[in-house]
Formats: C-alpha cells, structure tokens, sequence
C-alpha cells in the first residue's frame, strides 16, 4: 500500500479522534507536573497507554513513560516531556492555568504547548498504528520523558547510556507549529567566581573590590555576545550570551567586597563547542579585570537534582549543538508523510530554543527532526494555549512518519 493511500486513511483516523485528543490534553493539563515532581502524570499516562492497546507500557527508573508500537528491527523514537515550569505570576493568567478548558479550537493551561499537547498527539498516534495493525520494519518507542525544563536532554542521555535504549531515529514533539524542524542551537551554563580584597567602606583604596571586576567583566560578555557569529549558512544564527545573575559579597554593608560569581548562559551554534566557550569567556573577562585567562575561575556547574523515582543521575550542563541534513532520509520521510497527508511540502525550519535532541542527536549522533503542536512563543508564557486542530495533524503525521520510512526503505 503506498504512503498517499495510508495517510488517507490515517488522516481519517486522526480526524475522528479529534475531540478525544483534544480531552487527553485537557486531562494532562490538569495535573501538575513540575520538573523532578511528575509521578502523577506519569502513572496518567502509562495507564492512558495500556488502555489505549499499546504493546507495551513501562516507567524507567528515572520516571519516563515508554510506550512501544511494533516490534520492528529498526527503533524510531518519538518524544514529548511531560514536565512543565511554574505559573510564574498567576495574576496575569486570564484563566486557571490548570484549567484544562477546551473552547473554541483551544486548549487552555500550563504545558498545552509545552509540551503536552505533543504528548497528546503522540498518544493519538500510538492508538492509530495500534487500529491499523501496524506490524512493519519498525519499533516505535513513544517516550513521555521527564525533567526537560531542569535538565534537557538528561533524561535521554539516561535511556541511551544506562537502559540501552539506542533509536536509529528520532523525533521530537516539541511545538514548531506543525512546520518540520531539523535542528538547534546548543547551549551550555557556565559559573565565574571573581576575587577581591576587602576593606573598610571608608577607604575603598585599601582593598580591591570584586564588583567593579565583576561590573568589568560584565560588560566583556556583553561585548562577546556582540562578536559572536553565525554558523555557516546561517541556518542555526549566531550563538549568544548573557549573564543571567550577578552576586556580590564582602564582610558586611559597610566593606569592599571580596567575592563575586557571575552565571552564564551560553547558546552554542553550528562548530561552537564547551571548550571554545570557557576558553573565550576566560580571555574576554581576564582582559577586562587585568588577569591572565588562566586565571580566571570559569567551570561548567553538574545538575545533580533527583527525580520523582529518586534515582542518583547527575550530568554537567552542557547540551550541545545539533541539526540534521535536509537531504538526510528522515527529513525526506517527513516531508514525504507531510506531503501525502495535506498535498503540499511544509516548513523546513529550526527551532530558537532547546529540546531533548541535545542528548539524542546532539551527544550520541542519532539523526532526528522535530515537528509538535503549538507554538514556540507559548513556551513558559501565561494564558498558555494549543490548538486543537494542531493536535491532529500531528497525530496523523507521527503515524505517516512510520510508513514514509518504510516506504523510502530507510
């Protein structure tokens, strides 16, 4: 059967399944699920799983939910965090963020786009393959993985480096309103700590205060930033820095002060690495401060946090750089499923943030692509919104994705 008959037949399926993808999402919304806090939602959707007939239903030992369609050769991975940030300030919300309500083509709350309504869509994808009796070349892991917002990619890193779990290929649900990513910028977080000479405050000449080192080094990573280029091709853009905290500490209220940290954040574009960052960091701030770069105290800090299944898994936050070829058999399998779903070819892009990918394409070199519900700009926002419609035409192109392949002989 070609890939233009089945994705008729898929796009029906996802179609009839509208309203019922669109209450998964509600449901989902409605349950907290806060980094290293999602146990709730997680058994939610194991549960959801084997309902829904999938073959197979499991929560690793750091608490993602792995759902198998298929027991294929050949693995694809697809994957949706089910964790979300915080509120922030409830006041600028118009309606509860854990409200869940469906009107007018929307679902309303705190992860309907990021990123439970992929995971929604995921599941819808997962009962599709399931009523078609998909029984082809691959095994398609649906993976409802946690931590993302603390620690992206760490709970992939976990899969591929302690369970063994290893994708040929992947695919991130993440929101890219419903266009086909193939890729990102990297990022990584880094810590200085600047030392001074304290004082008494009414003689500022007899110490060495580690604010204006801190005030100077500063304003070089804002100058970095500046000079900093894009990738060649300028599909990724520049990489960028900021310095997202400042603390100053001296004896007391009246001293110069004598210790300063400064926290970056660094996005990393096409060929920039951890190494090329530190290494530009402690030549920028040490020609600001008047030290040499070897002097300057700059280190990658661990994200250490447990999980809801309090398991010892730690990593350095470092999320490297990814993309995939546009030529690559993934990409052309999408833009084939796309294509025999709607009749048209869609958006080829990039995403701005980061995802889960930093670990599966970005560390262990396994091609992915991205293609979710919603948009990027609702990501952490309030009055957090999906649309419904969206929800469906991923759900149809998870399923179409499967058989694009097999038809491409991937």
């Amino acid at each position: 059967m070609s890939i233009e008959t089945i994705a008729r037949d898929i796009r029906s399926k996802a179609e009839n399944m509208k309203d019922q993808t669109a209450r998964i999402l509600s449901d989902m919304v409605k349950i907290k699920s806060y980094s290293s806090r999602e146990e709730e939602v997680c058994r939610h959707i194991a549960a959801l799983c084997s309902e829904m007939g999938f073959d197979e239903v499991k929560i690793d030992p750091l608490g993602s939910v792995l759902a198998r369609v298929g027991s294929g050769q050949k693995i694809l991975a697809i994957d949706a965090h089910i964790d979300t940030v915080e509120t922030g300030d409830v006041g600028q919300w118009t309606k509860d963020p854990f409200s869940g309500d469906i009107e007018n083509g929307l679902v309303y709350g705190r992860g309907s786009s990021d990123q439970k309504g992929g995971a929604a869509s995921m599941v819808a994808a997962g009962k599709i393959l399931k009523d078609l009796g998909y029984d082809g070349d691959w095994t398609v892991w649906f993976a409802f993985t946690v931590m993302e917002e603390d620690c992206d990619g760490m709970c992939w890193k976990y899969l591929i480096e302690e369970e063994g779990l290893v994708p040929d290929l992947a695919v991130s649900t993440e929101p890219t309103s419903c266009r086909l990513y193939r890729g990102h910028r990297g990022r990584m977080e880094m810590e200085v700590t600047l030392k001074g000479v304290s004082a008494h405050g009414s003689a500022p000449e007899r110490g060495e205060s580690a604010a204006y080192k801190a005030a100077r080094a500063a304003l070089a990573m804002e100058q970095l930033n500046a000079d900093l280029q894009p990738d060649e091709g300028n599909f990724l853009g520049k990489g960028t820095i900021v310095v997202s905290q400042i603390e100053v500490k001296g004896p007391s209220q009246c001293a110069v002060p004598d210790q300063a940290r400064l926290y970056l954040d660094r996005r990393l574009t096409w060929g920039e690495t951890a190494e090329i960052a530190i290494s530009q960091v402690k030549e920028r701030i040490g020609e600001a401060i008047g030290e040499t770069p070897e002097d300057v105290v700059c280190v990658m800090p661990e994200y250490d946090k447990k999980g809801w299944r309090n398991a010892d898994y730690s990593q350095e936050l470092y999320f490297p750089t990814w993309k995939t070829d546009e030529d690559h058999p993934l990409v052309k399998a999408g833009v084939a499923a796309y294509e025999a779903l709607y009749g048209k070819k869609p958006v080829v892009d990039k995403w701005t943030f980061s995802t889960n990918m930093v670990a599966v394409s970005g560390r262990h070199k396994i091609p992915a692509i991205g293609f979710g519900p919603g948009d990027e700009n609702q990501a952490h926002a309030p009055n957090e919104i999906n649309r419904v419609e969206d929800l469906v035409v991923c759900s149809a192109f998870y399923a179409s994705l499967v058989y694009a392949l097999e038809e491409a002989g991937v």
